[in-house]
Formats: structure tokens, C-alpha cells, sequence
């Protein structure tokens, strides 16, 4: 964040500066974690749930804080040399001052949603913007009513692009988040099962998404799937132009696509231009169009093929994204960060699609799926079917999960094993796993599929 004075920034969230003066600068940006605040920051004193950041004031004038922004100064509280500034809902005064400080900055944004994808399209588009601009982007993944607004607040002056994760698990809240970014360029990577216990339905869950679509202004451009059956939904209530990428089809498209145990290659080809050859150390068809939307990204602002290509493989995803390792002789694919059932489909295909021998096993490790609601046994119960059909052993962990396996069961999966704890299904798989095994850990984040890759490949752990 650039530097301003304390009263501007007060004047611009809509605060009454009450104590200090209004001259101090903030020079550190903001924060709403006294654990990582620096000196000459401003500090958010939110509130949620289960924490109160007005807790957290004397932490903060420890640390240096330039100013405090609070609802209510509590008593006793000896502000020192920090400023205090009022306002009647730190959140909404973080969100105007990110709505405030969007207005100052000369930067192209980039907007990412939809069901799946959006972190793994933001690394990538991170890394194909980079070989040309200075980019900034959300960290991890940072994309709701606050990590926005505060990836908004990190941005200076020496940013060219911005890359911004908006993420949803509710009806209006993509649009807020719109609002406050201002985005020229969007990206829908698909419309899924993803939250549906709070949608009702995909129609609902594209409606939501589609706000991007709807934000982006008429020199703007939207970037889709075309093989998402929304694509064309999305494109007429959009008054940007409306560019689908996709494996074979699309303006552009991935040929030739040919598939390895690490990752793929293929021709990325762009209707006009040279074809590039690109060679992905990410395995999985869908990670595949998530590097072609961040490839329609890099070309809608005139990064030539060679540099969306030396993008595209120079990308680092972020930690539990289907990172591929071996451990003596094992191959082990971690994409715990998350799952829903289109995610879980994805990741089983990637596994499904390797060959073994020697009597080698193909082991997916699949936890419970989040946010489905009256969709979730029907969901599970399918998920372990869809493992079953391509032969594979599944195992699957937690007591909610427990529909993964009966799936798979009455699937005809080659062998079929549920642990209602990670240490019994941890040690299962340390008797179990060969040389030559190739095995996958999944699930969503409540239930710690990661905590059972951990204890059998502890040197691996991130």
C-alpha cells in the first residue's frame, strides 16, 4: 500500500479520527493480525465469531501499529503514539478504504471464480503475467469479503496487474467483491457442486458467478470454458467480449493434448496467431484449462505464445494442489487443500489415467466433501462409484465419509477399505503402499486427509 496520512484514510472509510494526529502517516499498509503486523501499519480491529480484534488493541499498540481502527475504544486501553480512528463497522470501513484505494491505482485487474480451479488459474495466471508485468496477486487463498479488500490494500504503485481470487459460499456475495475490485478482465473457470447446500441449485450457483460477468465494462473481456454448459449464459449478460479456451476447441485451445504421470504437453494454438509448444509439470486434464485461461489472460493483455508458454510451465502451485512426489518408489499425489465432488472426479481421473506393473496398486485416499447438504450422501455415495468404474482401491477416512466406501462397494472396486480414524487408515497404508503404488490423498479441509499423507510420508510434509 502506498503512503498516506492518517485523515485521508480515516475520511475515506468514513471514520472520525479521535485520537492523534491526523498527519501521521501509515507507510506499513493494514493488518488485522497483531502476529504479523509491522510497525507503521494500520490495524482493523474485526470482529467475528470466534475472536474479537478489539482483544488485540494493547498487541497492537506493542507492535507499532500507525493507528487503530476500532468500533469502541475500551477502557483503560493506553493508545501511545497510535492514532484511534471510529468508525461504526471495521469491516465495512476496511472494504471502503480498499473501495477508496482501487480508485487510486493504475493497475489492469483480474478477477477469478467459479467451482473449481480458482487458486491453481490464479497461479497461473500469476506466472504467465509475470513473465512480462510486476503482479500482484491474492495470497493463498485470501478471496472473501476481507482477504479481497486486503489484496486490494497490499497493491502500490509498482504493480502493473492485479490478480484477485473471488470466492462464495453464499447468494450476493461475488458482487461486493466486484464492486470493490473493478475488474477489466474475468475469469469463470466452471460452475460446479461447490457450496450447493447454501445455493439450491447450479442454476443458482452460475447466477452468483455470473456477477464477474456482469462487472466487467464493454472494454473489458471474459474468459470461459467451453466445454461449461454456462459458457454461453455467461457471455450474454456480459458486456464484455466473451473468449472460450478449452482442450480442442475454443479461441484458444490445447492440441495434441497428451497426458504423462507429471504433468502433459500439448500445442497451445490461438485462433491469428503462432502456435507454441508447452510442457506442463502439473498432471491433470483440468489443470490443463486452467493454464489455458490464464494463457487467455497473458494474450488478452499481448504477451506473445512464447511467453504465455514459458509462463505456463514456469508455474508454482500453491501447497495441497496436486503436488506430485515420490517416496521411494511410490508416487504420491497431494491435493488435500480442498474437494467437492467435481474437484474429487478430477483428481480420481488423474490417477485413473496412469498405468502400474508388476502388480502395482492404484490407491485413492478420499475424506469427507463439505457444503452439500441434502446433496451429500447421494454425492459421496457417487464419488466412490466413479472410483470403482476405473478400478481403483479406494479408501476412504472420517465418519462422514463413510458413503465413499459403500459407493465404491457396491461399485465393484477392487478393494475397498473405511478407517473412521486418520491413525488407523495412516497405518493401514504404511502396511499396505509397495514400490510402484501410486496413491492419492483428497478430502476437504475438515477432514485432515492431509494429517494421514503426513504420518505415512512424513518428510514430505509441506
Amino acid at each position: 500500500m502506498n503512503t498516506y496520512p492518517i485523515q485521508k484514510l480515516s475520511d475515506a472509510m468514513g471514520g472520525e479520527l479521535i485520537l492523534g494526529k491526523g498527519n501521521g502517516l501509515v507507510e506499513s499498509g493494514v493488518s488485522t493480525d497483531t502476529r504479523s503486523l509491522v510497525p507503521g501499519a494500520l490495524f482493523f480491529a474485526l470482529s467475528g465469531e470466534n475472536f474479537d480484534g478489539h482483544d488485540f488493541l494493547d498487541q497492537a499498540v506493542a507492535a507499532g501499529a500507525a493507528g487503530l481502527v476500532v468500533r469502541d475504544l475500551p477502557d483503560g486501553l493506553d493508545p501511545g503514539r497510535s492514532a484511534v480512528i471510529q468508525v461504526n463497522d471495521t469491516l465495512l470501513a476496511l472494504q471502503k478504504l480498499a473501495h477508496w484505494y482501487r480508485g487510486k491505482l493504475d493497475v489492469v485487474v483480474i478477477g477469478i471464480t467459479g467451482s473449481n480451479g480458482k487458486t491453481s488459474t490464479k497461479d497461473f495466471t500469476l506466472s504467465v503475467i509475470g513473465q512480462r508485468y510486476q503482479v500482484h496477486a491474492t495470497k493463498g487463498n485470501l478471496n472473501n469479503h476481507i482477504g479481497l479488500p486486503l489484496t486490494v490494500l497490499e497493491t502500490d504503485d509498482d504493480d502493473d496487474v492485479l490478480v484477485v481470487e473471488m470466492g462464495m459460499n453464499h447468494s450476493g456475495e461475488i458482487a461486493p467483491l466486484c464492486e470493490i475490485a473493478q475488474p477489466h478482465i474475468g475469469i469463470i473457470t466452471n460452475i460446479g457442486y461447490a457450496h450447493i447446500e447454501f445455493m439450491g441449485s447450479r442454476e443458482a450457483i452460475a447466477e452468483e458467478k455470473g456477477a464477474l460477468a456482469r462487472s466487467l465494462p464493454e472494454v473489458g473481456t471474459l474468459l470461459v470454458t467451453a466445454g461449461c454448459e454456462f459458457a454461453n449464459y455467461f457471455g450474454a449478460r456480459s458486456h464484455a467480449r466473451s473468449v472460450s479456451v478449452g482442450n480442442g476447441r475454443g479461441v484458444i485451445r490445447a492440441e495434441g493434448l497428451q497426458l504423462t504421470e507429471a504433468g502433459s504437453e500439448f500445442e497451445l494454438v490461438i485462433d491469428g496467431e503462432e502456435s507454441s509448444h508447452v510442457q506442463l509439470a502439473v498432471a491433470g486434464k483440468h489443470m490443463v484449462n486452467n493454464a489455458l485461461l490464464a494463457a487467455g489472460a497473458g494474450w488478452v493483455l499481448g504477451l506473445t505464445p512464447e511467453e504465455l508458454a514459458c509462463g505456463m510451465e514456469a508455474v508454482q502451485l500453491s501447497s495441497g494442489r496436486l503436488r506430485c512426489f515420490d517416496h521411494g518408489g511410490i508416487t504420491v499425489y497431494d491435493d488435500t487443500y480442498n474437494a467437492n465432488p467435481d474437484s474429487m472426479r478430477a483428481a480420481i481421473g488423474v490417477v485413473a489415467g496412469l498405468a502400474t506393473s508388476n502388480g502395482s496398486a492404484r490407491t485413492v485416499v478420499l475424506g469427507t466433501m463439505g457444503e452439500l447438504g441434502c446433496f451429500s450422501e447421494e454425492m459421496h455415495h457417487q464419488v466412490g462409484a466413479y472410483a470403482a468404474q476405473r478400478s481403483l482401491r479406494v479408501v476412504s477416512v472420517g465418519a462422514e465419509a463413510a458413503g465413499i466406501a459403500e459407493g465404491a462397494r457396491e461399485g465393484g472396486a477392487p478393494e475397498v477399505e473405511h478407517f473412521d480414524q486418520y491413525e488407523d487408515a495412516a497405518r493401514w497404508l504404511r502396511e499396505t503402499l509397495q514400490v510402484g503404488d501410486v496413491i492419492l490423498f483428497k478430502g476437504s479441509r475438515a477432514a485432515a486427509v492431509e494429517r494421514v499423507m503426513n504420518q505415512v510420508f512424513p518428510e514430505n510434509e509441506n
